[in-house]
């Protein structure tokens, strides 16, 4: 059996490659230099099992959302992707083939989105698999996205809301494993790996995230619902927002869910782990929106729009402009009772 040191050579090593500021993984940290006019953008993500996804979940699957969901914050941040590292707490137990599966799903997703190891920490624990991954992401100076709307004071009011993709595909793929939902007729087996697919590796919106600099006025990723982290930016900016639930882009299997059964539409809205882009821009960027989801190959849809009042608040507005009533917000690890079993990072 591989100790510390052994698995690092032959598992993590190769990994830093592509990053000589990693030093071959040989000293306790990393020099990186950051390119001129560029600020370091940092986000720390981390995944337990048991909650963020089941303990027999492929590992190449559970690393591949691991740096997925760190991606998807640098992209809310308009930031491309620099280096990252990497944190495994690990049971005694868990055999080499775990880890070669592991690494094997980092390596392929650092070839696709162009990242690579700059180090981290490795131990063992009794408890369960602990992973997490800091992500360093670079932007022009003055150019990162945040969730406070940008802009004078009487522009704020009115601008547009954005999503990109779909929502709710990942929320009622997890109800399915957990056998919260049994719809019927059943879905065939194609519409429910596209729904898993969502749930297991999220794309992350980086180059989208890039264009947005300058063109979009706030901007978050979707990891705890639509209505939680959009909740942010209204929070932020001393805003309500509201949302056309008519408007909202859905998948066709999961608007078929919900025309069947209404109640999920709370878990659309809130169930999280969508890791698109929720984002505000003034009404006069639409046009040029458009056109970039065309270049993009990514949908992006106009859903609402901010007003002063209740900071914080999301209204969903029905087909007469009511709001509907929610059970649910969104998830919060600290005050919701149960872990979802995968989700919201």
């Amino acid at each position: 059996m591989l100790g510390e040191f052994g698995r690092i050579e032959r598992f993590l090593r190769p990994l830093a490659v592509g990053c000589p500021g990693a030093l071959n993984l040989t000293d306790d940290a990393a020099v990186l230099s950051v390119p001129p006019e560029h600020e370091l953008v940092v986000t720390t993500d981390a995944m337990v099992a048991g909650v963020h996804f089941f303990p027999d979940d492929r590992p190449d699957d559970i690393a591949a959302k691991l740096l997925r969901v760190n991606l998807s914050d640098l992209a809310a941040m308009g930031a491309a992707p620099f280096a990252y590292t990497l944190m495994l707490s690990l049971p005694r137990t868990l055999d080499e083939h775990w880890l070669a599966g592991f690494c094997a799903g980092l390596e392929a997703d650092q070839a696709r989105y162009g990242i690579s190891l700059a180090g981290g920490d490795s131990v063992s624990t009794r408890g369960p698999i602990t992973v997490a991954i800091t992500a360093l992401g670079v932007v022009p100076c003055g150019r990162a996205l945040t969730r406070q709307v940008s802009g004078p004071a009487d522009r704020v009011a009115g601008q547009r809301v954005f999503v990109t993709g779909t929502i709710g595909d990942a929320a009622l793929a997890l109800a399915l494993a957990l056998g919260d939902l049994s719809p019927e007729p059943p879905l065939s087996a194609a519409a429910v790996a596209a729904l898993t697919t969502r749930l297991r590796r999220p794309e992350p919106r980086l180059t989208l995230g890039v264009a947005l600099r300058g063109l979009a006025t706030a901007a978050i990723d979707i990891s705890d619902g639509l209505t939680a982290d959009l909740g942010h930016i209204a929070e932020v900016t001393g805003c309500t927002a509201f949302i056309e639930w008519a408007r909202l882009p859905l998948s066709e299997t999961v608007r078929t869910l919900v025309d069947r059964h209404p109640a999920l539409l709370a878990s659309v809205v809130s169930g999280g782990d969508d890791y698109e882009l929720v984002f505000t821009a003034p009404p006069e960027a639409r046009a040029v929106l458009a056109a970039l989801a065309v270049e993009q190959g990514v949908a992006i849809t106009e859903i609402g729009w901010l007003e002063f009042g209740s900071p914080g608040r999301v209204d969903i507005l029905d087909q007469n402009g009511q709001p509907l009533t929610l059970t649910r917000r969104g998830w919060n690890h600290f005050t919701d009772a149960e872990p979802p079993t995968s989700g919201a990072v």
